[in-house]
């Protein structure tokens, strides 16, 4: 039985361009460890965070080649702010979440927490997490006090800095060849599931969700990381973007994504560039996604004076229901806590492919919306097969472009594109 779980959960089915986690052909070693056997409580209300760090070292220390944590069904357990740390002995750690785990519902109980952080797995060199449970940030405290906590000479604490599970940077510390799949993600403090330098990482069939009234709760957030793919998963009402992709990425791969309603997918491109940096984003394909009442569909968000490029950045197969802003570049992004000023150098933004989108927007005004840097223009823009129609019936949609270059073929409404 324990064979066919850990065979069941694996999945074999990596493209040429992820790495593959097979089962071992002889001498399989399997240890299985339940954090209940090991004296986690599970009611809720008793911390269990040294138990489960006590898993965690039998698990990442033994000698065992597959060895599975097992969080049993039936239960919710509570952790405070907990690091699971590699490197592990095997390559091949299963950690099967059939329970709930849920965060403190009080602030006071992350304590003087360094990271800021819920659950850190870091140093990971191979390692799945499965459901179906469900892992509850229990953000609502966070969020009604979020304009009350700063990071300052007093150690308070900053909201922004916050994620639903790891370090400043990441929700999963999920290093090379990791695996999330069949989780349900709730109420984050803030990001839902952060990727960051991580390479070879599959996140599918996840459901996420959050109240509107959360804040800044990305979906999923990926930065300094390549190889990532997201696949047949739901992003619901979450506050912020429903995908954000940041600097330093490349071959990202989202599929079959339900987003709605939030802040739609914000490409490379989140917000590239700020403070004069340097960012790059390349070799991002997003197909057959839907995007429903969502404040943006498809979005590349860049900042005046910063440099480098977001290129070879792929939509097709996109539908639209009801959408505010379907197609945006907005090279002109500014903060409102910012005096943005303007500057002549910019992130460029090229290649860029637009095919097979149609859906209906919001409102009519500039449903396809490229503004451009006025001195770095955007090169290599193509446009097939969109129609996005207005849900006034009595006015049509238009379109916006400047300083635009391009194709642009049998799109409704039309873009003038330079050439």
């Amino acid at each position: 039985m324990i064979l066919e779980l850990v065979l069941l959960i694996l999945n074999p089915n990596w493209s040429s361009k992820f790495c593959s986690i097979k089962p071992p052909e002889v001498d399989i070693s399997i240890d299985v460890y339940d954090v209940v056997v090991q004296g986690a409580v599970g009611d809720g209300v008793a911390d269990d965070s040294m138990a489960f760090q006590n898993v965690w070292m039998k698990v990442c220390q033994g000698n065992s080649i597959f060895p599975v944590f097992i969080i049993p069904s039936g239960k919710n357990f509570l952790l405070s702010p907990v690091t699971f740390k590699g490197p592990c002995r095997s390559p091949k750690i299963v950690v099967k979440v059939l329970g709930n785990i849920v965060a403190p519902d009080q602030i006071s109980a992350w304590g003087n927490n360094a990271k800021h952080s819920w659950i850190d797995f870091s140093h990971i060199d191979g390692m799945t997490i499965h459901g179906p449970g469900m892992i509850d940030g229990q953000g609502l405290t966070w969020w009604n006090q979020s304009h009350d906590f700063k990071l300052d000479s007093c150690n308070r604490v900053e909201l922004s800095r916050l994620k639903h599970i790891n370090s400043p940077r990441n929700h999963i510390s999920i290093h090379n060849r990791v695996e999330l799949s069949r989780l349900k993600h709730i109420n984050s403090p803030r990001n839902h599931i952060s990727i960051h330098n991580s390479t070879d990482v599959i996140v599918s069939n996840i459901n996420i969700t959050s109240p509107g009234s959360s804040h800044n709760t990305d979906g999923i957030d990926i930065s300094r990381s390549t190889y990532i793919r997201i696949q047949d998963s739901f992003i619901g009402t979450v506050s912020d973007d429903c995908i954000t992709i940041n600097g330093g990425t490349s071959y990202v791969e989202i599929t079959n994504l339900a987003c709605g309603p939030d802040h739609g997918i914000r490409v490379g491109v989140g917000s590239l560039g700020a403070k004069g940096a340097t960012e790059i984003v390349e070799n991002i394909h997003v197909q057959n996604c839907t995007f429903t009442g969502t404040q943006n569909g498809v979005r590349i968000k860049t900042w005046q004076g910063g440099s480098g490029y977001a290129r070879h950045i792929t939509f097709d197969q996109i539908k639209f229901v009801e959408v505010y802003n379907p197609i945006i570049i907005d090279q002109y992004y500014c903060n409102a806590k910012h005096n943005c000023k303007n500057q002549t150098s910019a992130v460029e933004v090229s290649d860029l492919y637009y095919t097979r989108i149609y859906g209906t927007s919001k409102h009519p005004k500039n449903v396809i919306n490229l503004k451009c840097s006025q001195d770095v223009p955007c090169t290599n823009i193509v446009m097939n097969q969109i129609n996005i129609q207005s849900m006034d019936p009595v006015k049509n949609s238009t379109g916006f472009s400047y300083n635009a270059y391009g194709i642009s073929n049998d799109t409704t409404p039309d873009v003038t594109l330079l050439s």
